[in-house]
C-alpha cells in the first residue's frame, strides 16, 4: 500500500529467457489501463479486466511470440496474480467474496471469487474443442483457462468460472474475463462493516 495515497498498489518485474514483463496496478483505481503485451487479444482482455474490476493497470511485455503466445501470456498472468496478492496486503477490511454473471450477446459466463489465501481454480463449460480455437490470430482458447489458473494460484485466490452459454469464441472469452473482473471487484472492495480480516482464523 502506498502510504501517501492510501491506495493498495504494487509494481513488479519478471524477466526470463522467454519473456519480460513489467506490471503495476492500483486496486483502488478507476479502471484506467495502459496495456502492451504484443498479444493483441490479450491486450483486449486485460483492458476489459481493468475497466470492469476498477483496477488501474499498466502492463508492458515482450516475449517469444514468434514461437507461441503461451509463454508471454502465462508470465503476464503470473505477475498479475503476484501483484494482486502484494497489493491486497493482509486483506484487512475486504469484502473477500464476489460473484458475477455477465453476458456478451449469446455468451453467458459466471465467476465467483474468494480471496481466501488458498489457490484453487474450477473452470468449466467451454464448448468441446474450444481450447483449439484461434482468437485474434494467435491466442488459443486454451489460454483462457491457463490465465485464470496462473492468476488464481499466484494471487492465492479461489476462483470458479463457468460458461453457461456461448457460440462465438471471442464472446465466450470476453464474457469469462468480464465476469471474473466483476467478481474480483466485489471481493477486493473495502467494506466499512468489516472489522479486521474477514476470517474466523484471523488470517487469509
Amino acid at each position: 500500500m502506498t502510504a501517501s495515497t492510501g491506495h493498495r498498489t504494487a509494481s513488479l518485474r519478471r524477466s526470463t529467457s522467454e519473456s519480460t514483463v513489467e506490471l503495476s496496478l492500483d486496486l483502488d483505481g478507476t479502471g484506467s489501463s495502459h496495456i502492451d503485451t504484443t498479444v493483441p487479444f490479450f491486450d483486449h482482455m486485460l483492458t476489459a479486466f481493468a475497466k470492469h474490476s476498477l483496477t488501474d493497470l499498466t502492463v508492458r511485455a515482450s516475449g517469444d511470440t514468434d514461437i507461441d503466445a503461451h509463454h508471454t501470456v502465462e508470465d503476464i498472468s503470473i505477475v498479475l496474480g503476484q501483484a494482486i496478492r502484494e497489493a491486497l496486503g493482509d486483506k484487512s477490511g475486504i469484502s473477500r467474496y464476489g460473484d458475477a454473471l455477465v453476458p456478451l450477446d449469446e455468451a453467458l459466463a459466471q465467476a465467483v471469487v474468494d480471496i481466501s489465501g488458498r489457490p484453487y481454480l474450477v473452470h468449466e463449460g467451454e464448448p468441446a474443442g474450444y481450447e483449439h480455437h484461434l482468437i485474434g490470430g494467435h491466442f488459443t482458447g486454451s489460454l483462457v483457462r491457463h490465465t485464470f489458473e496462473a492468476i488464481a494460484f499466484n494471487g492465492a485466490m479461489t476462483v470458479h468460472v463457468r460458461v453457461l452459454a456461448g457460440r462465438d469464441p471471442h464472446h465466450i472469452a470476453e464474457a469469462e474475463y468480464k465476469a471474473f473482473a466483476r467478481a474480483f471487484r466485489q471481493a477486493k472492495a473495502l467494506d466499512p462493516l468489516v472489522s479486521g480480516i474477514p476470517s474466523t482464523k484471523g488470517a487469509l
